[in-house]
């Protein structure tokens, strides 16, 4: 179990990465994207229809929709999902009325879709490393939440038929298709670099280490590296000899510390090394799918005996 000082470290680590990702989203927002009146998805948009019809302040539009979605769906997300949330809106709407001096000329001039890609890629950027250090980006989120809720629309469905909606609602005010494919160009490219950089961050990478000094280097792992270690039995078949074996599972950006510590202890030890797409469990990511309700039919099952799902009778 960590320390509380620990905790409060990683905690703090969190929030300041937090603030960086949504500073390089606002930075994408309102120098590349707003200059070209392309609307994208989300309470952003939102706020930039608002701009563009009535001449509204983005940040002071964003911050009020997410406070009013928030205060509806308030006894839906629970009181953790608001705090992230209003955190996420204020320094959010902070940042994008710092950087509003840029939102009125484009950076790359004359060149609309060369500035939607690199707005996209840092918004995407921005978003990834929010969601990967448990941060929240504020927004149409809120809104899915509540419809997944009492649906059965998925949490992701929801978030796209949201986007779409907004974006497609560009043209009651432009009356131009150019607008709606800049805007869907934005989402996809933000949606596919947001996702590289979540799964990069949380990549993990599994050991084999093969050493007649297996104990020191557990003991150096576990007390260095803060990472556990699995002892396993094996046997060479080419010398027929007993042998330990280590497995060690850590963040992919852990690696280089894990061989450094088996070169200390044992240069000609033996090793693989294999990616890992997730982890779940202590240290790792938790798993976040929802339990599947089991209803109990009378009709089908009268004496009430528990039955196993014939998938499971394998597992």
């Amino acid at each position: 179990m960590k320390a509380p000082s620990q905790k409060l470290i990683i905690q703090a680590k969190d929030y300041v990465m937090i603030v960086f990702g949504i500073f390089i989203y606002a930075l994408g927002f309102s120098a590349f994207v707003l200059p070209e009146k392309v609307v994208t998805g989300g309470v952003v948009g939102m706020a930039s229809l608002a701009r563009f019809a009535f001449d509204w302040n983005v940040a002071v539009t964003n911050y009020a929709i997410n406070v009013i979605l928030l205060a509806i769906a308030f006894r839906t997300v629970g009181k953790q999902f608001v705090i992230r949330t209003i955190f996420g809106a204020t320094v959010a709407s902070g940042f994008i009325a710092l950087l509003d001096p840029l939102s009125y000329q484009p950076i790359v001039e004359q060149q609309p879709f060369m500035n939607i890609i690199i707005g996209a890629v840092l918004c995407g950027m921005g978003l990834g490393i929010v969601f990967s250090h448990n941060g929240s980006s504020a927004g149409t989120d809120i809104i899915a939440a509540m419809v997944t809720k009492h649906t059965n629309i998925s949490f992701g469905r929801m978030m796209l038929y949201c986007d779409v909606l907004i974006i497609s609602s560009s043209y009651l005010i432009f009356h131009s298709i150019d607008k709606i494919v800049y805007g869907l160009v934005f989402m996809l490219i933000y949606s596919v670099v947001a996702d590289l950089v979540i799964n990069n961050s949380r990549q993990a990478v599994q050991f084999f280490i093969f050493s007649h000094r297996w104990d020191e280097i557990a003991d150096a792992v576990t007390h260095d590296a803060h990472r556990g270690c699995t002892v396993l039995n094996g046997k060479g078949w080419f010398t027929k000899n007993d042998i330990t074996v280590l497995m060690v599972v850590c963040r992919k950006l852990e690696s280089v510390n894990i061989f450094r510590i088996i070169k200390s202890v044992d240069p000609d030890a033996f090793i693989t090394m294999s990616n890992i797409n997730a982890v779940y469990g202590v240290g790792f990511d938790q798993m976040k799918i929802r339990p599947k309700k089991h209803t109990n039919h009378e009709t089908d099952n009268p004496a009430g005996e528990t039955t196993v799902p014939a998938e499971a009778e394998h597992t």
